[in-house]
């Protein structure tokens, strides 16, 4: 007896994908910004999406490393130096006499 294999996608996720992908073939897949899609991995990423905004079985998005790390340096202020002023004070320019 083969126990049920527990997925991380379901059967929404992958006709949204089938779907998006035959658009993408056909030519006729558009974009947010309404531009023609080209990219395999950016058809997929729109078939993936509109499965979870319909309720399918679909994995959160992936967080980009630039937002965790900023999460991160909030999360723990770091002690900072005061930094002496580097900037040169500027004298009034004379004006040429005409």
């Amino acid at each position: 007896m083969a126990a049920k294999k527990n997925s991380k996608y379901g059967k929404k996720a992958s006709d949204k994908v089938e779907r998006v992908m035959h658009e993408r073939k056909e030519g006729t897949l558009r974009s947010g910004s309404g531009q023609k899609v080209t990219s395999r991995k950016q058809a997929i990423a729109i078939g993936l999406s509109e499965a979870r905004r319909e309720g399918g079985k679909v994995p959160a998005k992936k967080r980009s490393a630039k937002k965790s790390a900023a999460k991160k340096s909030a999360a723990s202020p770091k002690k900072r130096s005061a930094k002496k002023s580097t900037a040169k004070k500027r004298s009034p320019k004379k004006r040429a006499a005409r």
